[in-house]
């Protein structure tokens, strides 16, 4: 299946640079094997996405870091089959955790593993485990600067970038609001919250320019047009069509550096509520266009620890933390079957397992191991082609360059044309690596090894998870809904100015409950085939639940707050529970008077609609 994604051209060619540009260096100092250790640095670039440099700077670093030190421990263990196999196993996992844990995108742990991998099939003793490492981190390091190169042109692109999307979306959602279009909602929720991750994950003393600070207020602005919005609209009442023209005229400002000339009119006829809408689009581009000093609001920044994000994730039921155990105990015993095996080049096979195993799903993960053992097949034609007629050193790195360009140009459109790619990459890396010349023995290990790499993922995934989300799904459904429980107690006792927006346990412990959801249900629904329908009847509670948070942590900001009475209290504690107990017991909720919530209404209504969609979608079998 083929995705609709756009191709990442400059990402792509930045890659083959950071792959081949090391190798070249290596060529040139006379030593090749050298180069190649410095292009296994180069994977680092891999892990670019969009994320802020102030992010990326750390990141691309540590994970350069990460494969020297996977390259050292895979040569120092070489020696002895079990420590190799403990040693992967543990690697595998802490990357699989740390990169759940903070959130991450991108290819996880598997790059460190097949690093790893490529360690342990070097001709290298212990002693050159020192200097291949420091290639490695050299390699890394490249990668590094290339990663950072964007910074000088734009040092905030990728913050510009994501208000750009928010207020663009802000727009589409003004036109669709008034008719009940919960999709539109749904991406204007999903754009604002990314957009604030990417603020947040960007921040640090050296980033606190003028510029992010009118990004931060421009966030904080977009999520009060949104509340206004959705307010305004809720009996279903349509917006004059110049809101979301003056919206689309904001989006186009962002981040340009002429003033906005757009003009931001606002209609004949409009009454007091409309009005002060507008009123707020103006206070908008106020903030683009007026100098800092004149702009009264101050700027209350605070990231969450990534020490509390880690221990967030490190329980025995968190997602996260039961993957990553899951993925390494599957890896040690892959590599412990590939010593037992009498095959030729064994680390192909936890490398394979490895890469198959990060499948979503059971179906993602089967599709994963037939599409990479296809894909392996075409690939080592073209490996046969290439190997077979490169005689030149030089030739390499070009090879190495256009194989590593198209790999991460098609990765996001189909993962079997990109394994294409990446084997004869990696059978090229492995040939001049080695020293040894026989192609032959290379391609059938590789063939012979993916096949059994793949088939021992698949069995992992199918052996610890055929039913493990399914099974699940209620008790985290129930946990996650008395998790906002408590929030909602907590942001409107008597105490609810003690709440801090970052530190707040409530909140803390109701986003570790809302991702373990997600990553449940989405799990279950590629576990059965039988029942899926059921299984997709509950997925307006799951919206409406991550709506709900969305709300709650969007009222958190607001200072002002009503305090309810102990008897309103214990009545909204009472409904959360009501409906938690009712899909415990795979039993419809039965509906509630929901307390009136002074200036929030919409945490109320959603609490209405959460209490109806548990109704329709909590029965499954």
């Amino acid at each position: 299946m083929f995705k609709r994604n756009p191709f990442p051209w400059r990402k792509a060619l930045c890659a083959g640079l950071a792959s081949s540009l090391p190798i070249l260096i290596g060529i040139l100092m006379g030593n090749m094997g050298y180069g190649l250790a410095a292009g296994i640095g180069g994977f680092a670039y891999l892990y670019v996405f969009n994320q802020p440099y102030a992010q990326r700077a750390k990141m691309i670093f540590l994970v350069a870091l990460g494969l020297a030190f996977s390259m050292a421990l895979g040569i120092l263990l070489s020696p002895y089959p079990v420590g190799m196999a403990i040693g992967l196993g543990v690697l595998g996992a802490l990357g699989i955790f740390l990169f759940g844990a903070l959130k991450i995108p991108g290819p996880s742990a598997v790059f460190f593993v097949l690093c790893f991998a490529i360690a342990t099939g070097l001709p290298a003793t212990p002693d050159e485990a020192r200097i291949r490492a420091g290639l490695v981190l050299l390699g890394g390091l490249l990668s590094w600067l290339i990663s950072m190169a964007g910074w000088f042109f734009h040092p905030h692109g990728p913050e510009t970038a994501a208000m750009k999307k928010a207020y663009s979306q802000l727009a589409n959602f003004a036109v669709s609001a008034a008719v009940g279009k919960s999709e539109e909602q749904y991406k204007t929720v999903t754009a604002l919250k990314e957009a604030e991750a990417i603020l947040l994950s960007g921040y640090s003393f050296w980033t606190h320019s003028e510029q992010y600070k009118r990004l931060y207020l421009l966030n904080d602005h977009a999520n009060r047009l949104f509340l206004e919005i959705l307010d305004l609209t809720r009996n279903g009442k349509a917006l004059p069509l110049e809101i979301s023209q003056s919206l689309l005229a904001l989006a186009g400002a962002i981040g340009s550096r002429k003033k906005n000339e757009a003009k931001i009119l606002q209609p004949e006829m409009s009454n007091g509520r409309i009005a002060n809408l507008f009123m707020k689009i103006y206070d908008a581009d106020a903030i683009m266009n007026e100098p800092i000093e004149k702009i009264e609001q101050s700027v209350k920044i605070v990231k969450p620890s990534v020490k509390s994000q880690l221990l967030g994730a490190f329980d025995k039921n968190s997602i996260v933390f039961l993957s990553a155990l899951r993925y390494g105990i599957v890896l040690i015993v892959a590599s412990l079957i590939s010593y037992a095996l009498p095959v030729e080049r064994p680390y192909w096979i936890p490398l394979s397992c490895a890469a198959v195993m990060l499948g979503s799903t059971i179906v993602a993960t089967f599709h994963r191991a037939i599409q990479r053992t296809f894909g392996t097949m075409i690939g080592l034609i073209i490996a046969s082609v290439i190997l077979l007629n490169i005689q030149n050193a030089f030739l390499v790195v070009p090879t190495i360059f256009v194989l590593t360009f198209l790999t991460e140009l098609f990765i996001v459109r189909n993962y079997a044309l990109a394994v294409v790619f990446i084997t004869p990459s990696a059978l090229l890396i492995a040939e001049y690596s080695t020293s040894i010349h026989n192609f032959t023995l290379f391609a059938s290990a590789r063939a012979e090894n993916i096949v059994i790499g793949s088939l021992i993922g698949l069995s992992g995934v199918l052996l610890f998870g055929r039913k493990a989300a399914s099974s699940k799904l209620n008790h985290f459904l129930a946990k996650t809904i008395r998790s906002q429980g408590q929030y909602v107690v907590g942001l409107f006792s008597e105490d609810n100015k003690k709440m801090s927006f970052h530190e707040s346990g409530e909140r803390r412990k109701m986003h570790v409950n809302l991702v373990n959801l997600i990553t449940i249900y989405t799990s279950a629904l590629g576990e059965r085939a039988v029942g899926k329908s059921k299984l997709e009847s509950l997925w307006p509670a799951i919206f409406s639940i991550e709506l709900l948070g969305y709300y709650l942590d969007s009222a958190l900001k607001y200072e002002e707050r009503p305090i309810l009475s102990d008897q309103e209290l214990a009545q909204l504690l009472y409904v959360f529970e009501t409906m938690a107990r009712a899909v415990e017991q795979n039993l419809p909720p039965v509906p509630r008077q929901i307390p009136e919530l002074q200036k929030f209404s919409t945490i109320r209504n959603e609490i209405i609609r959460l209490q109806k969609a548990l109704t329709i979608g909590v029965e499954f079998a």
